[in-house]
């Protein structure tokens, strides 16, 4: 890919996707700008604006493009699937997202090792539980301290809900247990007779951040997470109290 003006249609279509990635990054390197300057909260009501507003300029723009017909500010392409084939389509984009965590986690251990790339996966989930459970707390307007039931209710909501299995047990007036039955990960490793990814020490982070940002009174305790041995009904537990 030297000479621009005279690219083959692969390399048009490569650099396509490739502005799309840039654009990605961009926008992340937006949202972690403000936020260090305004903190997470006024920095989230701020990113809505935008991603709000830039959603319907990209639509406009690539319909126009494409030739796709909208439907209010969606594709109809979209809006005329039937309801089995979007619960299939947000399952499928929530594995790629797991999918995408894991080409990450692989290529910092290839580059470095084992211990780089978990170190870099338990800073990343300290930025992105928190983050989930803001766009959670928006989408679902649980308000400043929904408590245990907003917990609940947004814990159904993260992408891990659409890769994984889980439930709740144990329910009282000031706690609950929640059990990962199925991982998707722990499953894969197993498959191909490995022990289970040690993932106490980012799931501490990942638990603790996403059930404080839902509501700052919540705390978390650890029940068993690999390392530690688990019953083979789940892979790892966590009770959630205030």
């Amino acid at each position: 890919m030297n000479d621009k003006e005279n690219l083959t249609k692969e390399e048009i279509i490569e650099l396509i996707f490739d502005y799309f990635q840039r654009t990605m990054v961009h926008y992340a390197m937006w949202y972690e700008q403000v936020k260090e300057h305004q903190g997470d909260m006024k920095t989230l009501k701020i990113m809505e604006d935008a991603w709000q507003k830039s959603f319907s300029i990209q639509m406009r723009r690539l319909s126009k493009v494409l030739g796709f017909e909208m439907d209010g500010k969606f594709p109809k392409a979209l809006t005329s699937l039937s309801r089995e084939k979007l619960l299939e389509l947000k399952q499928a984009v929530a594995v790629n997202w797991l999918a995408n965590d894991g080409v990450w986690f692989q290529a910092v251990e290839f580059s470095e090792n084992m211990f780089e790339a978990k170190e870099s996966n338990d800073a990343a989930w300290g930025h992105f539980s928190p983050y989930e459970a803001l766009r959670i707390k928006t989408l679902l307007g649980l308000g400043e301290h929904p408590g245990l039931e907003g917990l609940k209710k947004a814990l159904y909501f993260r992408l891990y809900s659409d890769v994984n299995k889980q439930s709740i047990a144990n329910e009282t007036e000031t706690s609950f247990d929640f059990y990962m039955n199925e991982c998707r990960v722990q499953a894969a490793r197993k498959r191909k007779g490995l022990e289970d990814y040690p993932c106490k020490s980012g799931g501490i982070i990942e638990y603790s951040t996403f059930a404080a940002t839902i509501d700052s009174r919540i705390k978390t305790e650890v029940i068993a997470c690999p390392p530690d041995k688990h019953p083979e009904e789940w892979y790892c537990g966590w009770r959630f109290y205030i």
